[in-house]
């Protein structure tokens, strides 16, 4: 079973519906978590660059920021963590990038996802392993490879 904490605390009008976030998560879980409680927020620039800069050290909103649950030792609890997604960057990166803003937002959850159960993209290795699994659950979705270069938008 999955519990998901949906919190939106952005003014964007365009962000996707509880059920499509839902069905993101059940798609990224698939196979490989069958219990999860997490949290999905979704966030404006101030709130995203805030959280980024304390957490990262990186002084600018971005798209994703995963926090996997910590939980102490001996404690066996199924929270996976929570999930930050600051809506305007996604939406400006679904333009810059040519892409559906719901395929974007599919994107990043799954990515995000992936992230709280343990995947990463620091090596090489890692990253080809972590986008490869991406690819596959979004193609499941119904959407096209997120990693594509679209020679139209490249130069727009």
């Amino acid at each position: 079973m999955t519990e998901i904490d949906i919190q939106v605390a952005s003014t964007d009008p365009d962000i996707p519906d509880d059920a499509d976030f839902r069905r993101w998560v059940a798609a990224a879980l698939d196979g490989r978590r069958d219990e999860a409680e997490l949290s999905v927020r979704v966030v404006d620039e101030g709130e995203g660059r805030e959280l980024n800069a304390t957490y990262r050290g990186r002084d600018y909103a971005t798209n994703v920021l995963s926090f996997p649950a910590e939980l102490p030792e001996g404690v066996d609890l199924p929270m996976l963590g929570d999930l930050v997604i600051c809506a305007p960057v996604v939406a400006r990166e679904a333009d810059e990038q040519g892409k559906p803003p719901i395929a974007h937002w599919a994107h990043m959850v799954v990515h995000g996802v992936l992230h709280l159960l343990g995947f990463d993209h620091i090596d090489e290795h890692e990253a080809e392993t972590m986008e490869a699994l991406e690819r596959e659950i979004l193609a499941g979705l119904g959407y096209a490879d997120p990693y594509a270069v679209d020679p139209c938008a490249a130069g727009s």
